[in-house]
Formats: structure tokens, C-alpha cells, sequence
């Protein structure tokens, strides 16, 4: 075969895949939850080239379904925005007891420059079993260290990591430091101390801060390129997120303070159990938080058992932005449950469309990307999920269509191939 040949295989090749993106698609009749609060019953959804054109009720408007390339009934379904997993190593671990298949933990204590996109594998396994429940998005996050590094914004799918990020680098991750130490686990509980490492952690801490402004605010060839210190000038500048990963209630005071201390413009508290004890602190700052997985015990033997089932509740009653994420032991293969926590918050007091809003708009508008995707609206980019049943139940769930920036998504993972393998094989239903 000559060159000419393989370059016009190619380039149809290329046609072909940039044409599925290019198709002018109608979904018909579903039942759409915005993402926004709003439910609009037999809902019209148009999109063509990845961007959705029309979200409207099908009573009073008449189309022509001949103008789309593609019409496709959904009556008695559900349409959903995607939902966005938080803070997360989806893409980054494949099996938590292989230590090569983990790529989120970098060597060293100050790590901002780290950017955890170039290490995301979008071959992974775990991804197609969190797509299957309608989680198309991941913050890819780096952990460990005390800063740990910079998370990325990236789809489910995709060709690699370029073909798959939605925002590069969109923040730097710190483990604040705890001025508590944690003792023993919720089987065999153990007293609680001061932690001694705390005085320590923060003058180091505050001195990488002050070298870092410095080194910011400084004129250009002042100082020797520092790629350290060039990776925090968007956290100065206010193009970054500052993520503080800080549980407890004098830890997230330490984390505001520190926050204030060297003027930064976007902070958001990651875990915050205790968030709910200083809503007023968070409000006051407009610093949202990105709540650890509900299904957990409360930390302390005084709270109430379901105190952290309560607790996105409580943060929206006092008007707090946050949004649900899943870190946590086995936190990539979890991520499939996201749509079922966010379901649990819905029985302790939030609604479902609030309980939605969890795992769409308010994690957008925490990353700064509400104005790509988190709800279905004109101009924004049409990736979409269906379910035969409610999203957020995990009796109901069934995602039987789904789109990024309105490409379809392959469902089929290979649980499902095991599932059939063994039914083919011993007939067993």
C-alpha cells in the first residue's frame, strides 16, 4: 500500500470519527431534569455539533423531525445532565492492591507543579463501569504529599488524555494540616491527641506560600524559572482553585484563615465533615465544599448516627455551595455509586432535584466550568444521560443512552461481558 493510500485511509478515517460529533440529533418526549431545579415533563432536547440547540416542552411547539439527521423516541424515560465526579483517581488506579497500576502519588512534600491529566488512562477498566451509571466526567486528582499537585478536568471517554480533558489544570490540592491526630479506626476506636507535626506542617506551609507569592509578584526574570512557583501564580491570579483538604471543624477555621492570609480569590473545602458546624464562617467567604462520601460513620461518639447523611442538607439550608464526591477507600471503582449517594442525601432532606444538583451544577460551578456542562441548556455542551428509571435510585437506574459533547457513548463494560459469558455457558438467569 503507497503513502497516498494510507494518508486518504486516514484522513476517512478521521472524517468518520469528527462526523459523529457533527450529527443533528432530536430526542423526543422524555422527562428532563435540567440540573438546574427545573423538570420539564415530554421535553424536546436538540443537539448538533456537540452543543445542545433546544431544551423545550414538546406541548405548543411543532418540528419537523425530516430536519434531523437522527430522531429518537424516549417517552417514559428520564434525561439527565451528566453527572461529574469530584476529586477523584478514576483513570489514575486500576487495582488498588497493584502498587505500578496506581499513578497518583508523586515522591516529595511541595508538588504543585504535578499535573495529575498527563498520567490518565483512559484505557482504564474502571472508567466504562462508572459510565454505565452516568457518570461521564472525573476531576482527576492527585493525592498524598502536602500539596499534592494540580487536578484536571476530564470526560470518561476518550481517545487519550488530551482527547479526553474538558479543563487542564483547574487547581492545586493541599492536605492541610491536622491539629488533631486521629487514633485507631471506627471497629476499634482509640484516643484522640494533639498532633505534634501541626506547628511544623504550617511553617512550612507558609513559607512555600510567601517564597511563592513572591515569585509571582515579582517582575519577570527576577528569578530563576521555578516550575514550583509557576504552577501557584493561577491560585494568586484567581485562574485556579485552591483545594484545602481539611475534615474538622478548627482544621476548616485554620484552612479559612490560611486562606484570607495570602488573599486568595477561590477556595473550596474538600471533605468537611464539620462543614455543617461553621456554615456561617463558609458562607461569609463564599468558600464552597466538596462533602466526603455519606456512607460513613460520624467521627465523633456525641454525634447523631446519620449526621452525615444530614449534612448536605444542612449546607444547603444555610446556603453554603457543595457538592457530593467519593474519596475514600476503593474511591475509583466506588465512583459508580455517585447518582446513589447523591440519591441518600435525597432521603435526609434535600430534594431530588437539589440531591441532582449535587453531582451536576453545584460541582461545575465549584470548578469553574458551569458555563461548559452541569445542566441541559442551549450552548452548553450536550453531554447527556437517559435512564429507563430515576437516576439517583439504584433500583431504577438504567442508563440506556448516553452522550459526550454529543458523541454516543459506548455502555458496555466488562462486568456485563462476564455477566453474559457465565449465563451463556451455565444458563443460569
Amino acid at each position: 500500500m503507497n503513502k497516498l493510500k494510507i494518508f486518504s485511509l486516514l484522513f476517512l478515517f478521521c472524517e468518520v470519527l469528527t462526523s459523529q460529533n457533527k450529527k443533528h440529533v432530536l430526542l423526543m418526549n422524555g422527562t428532563a431534569h435540567l440540573g438546574n431545579g427545573e423538570v420539564i415533563e415530554q421535553c424536546y432536547i436538540a443537539f448538533n455539533n456537540g452543543k445542545i440547540e433546544m431544551v423545550a416542552p414538546v406541548k405548543g411547539i411543532k418540528l419537523n423531525p425530516s430536519a434531523y439527521d437522527t430522531v429518537i423516541e424516549i417517552g417514559g424515560k428520564h434525561v439527565y445532565p451528566a453527572l461529574i465526579s469530584a476529586n477523584n483517581i478514576l483513570g489514575l488506579q486500576e487495582a488498588e492492591a497493584v502498587r505500578p497500576s496506581s499513578d497518583y502519588n508523586e515522591v516529595g512534600n511541595m508538588n504543585p507543579h504535578v499535573r495529575s491529566l498527563i498520567a490518565y488512562n483512559t484505557d482504564s477498566k474502571i472508567l466504562p463501569t462508572v459510565k454505565t451509571n452516568g457518570v461521564l466526567y472525573t476531576q482527576c486528582t492527585p493525592r498524598n504529599g502536602l500539596i499534592c499537585g494540580s487536578s484536571s478536568i476530564l470526560a470518561t471517554e476518550g481517545w487519550n488524555w488530551e482527547d479526553a480533558v474538558l479543563k487542564a489544570d483547574d487547581g492545586i490540592h493541599i492536605n492541610f494540616p491536622k491539629s488533631i491526630q486521629k487514633n485507631g479506626w471506627w471497629a476499634e476506636p482509640a484516643p484522640s491527641g494533639k498532633n505534634t507535626k501541626f506547628d511544623d506542617d504550617m511553617l512550612m506551609l507558609n513559607k512555600f506560600f510567601e517564597d511563592a507569592k513572591a515569585y509571582c509578584n515579582s517582575s519577570k526574570g527576577t528569578f530563576e524559572n521555578n516550575l514550583r512557583f509557576e504552577a501557584m501564580r493561577g491560585i494568586f491570579n484567581g485562574t485556579k482553585n485552591l483545594y484545602l483538604h481539611a475534615d474538622y471543624v478548627k482544621d476548616i477555621i485554620f484552612a479559612v484563615n490560611f486562606s484570607k492570609k495570602y488573599a486568595v480569590a477561590k477556595t473550596v473545602i474538600v471533605g468537611g465533615k464539620d462543614s455543617w458546624k461553621c456554615t456561617k464562617l463558609l458562607k461569609e467567604n463564599s468558600i464552597p465544599v466538596m462533602l466526603s462520601r455519606l456512607n460513613d460513620l460520624p467521627d465523633l461518639a456525641e454525634d447523631d448516627v446519620d449526621q452525615v447523611f444530614r449534612t448536605p442538607f444542612l449546607l444547603q439550608k444555610d446556603s453554603v455551595l457543595f457538592c457530593l464526591q467519593m474519596e475514600g477507600d476503593m474511591e475509583a471503582m466506588q465512583s459508580r455509586n455517585l447518582p446513589f449517594i447523591a440519591g441518600t442525601a435525597a432521603a435526609y432532606g434535600l430534594t431530588k432535584e437539589q440531591a441532582l444538583q449535587s453531582v451536576t451544577l453545584n460541582v461545575a460551578k465549584i470548578m469553574g466550568i458551569e458555563k461548559l456542562i452541569g445542566t441541559l441548556e442551549e450552548g452548553k455542551a450536550a453531554s447527556i444521560v437517559v435512564s429507563d428509571g430515576d437516576l439517583l435510585d439504584m433500583k431504577s437506574n438504567k442508563v440506556v443512552l448516553a452522550y459526550i459533547n454529543g458523541k454516543p457513548v459506548n455502555l458496555y463494560n466488562e462486568q456485563q461481558m462476564l455477566y453474559q459469558k457465565y449465563i451463556n455457558k451455565y444458563g443460569v438467569k
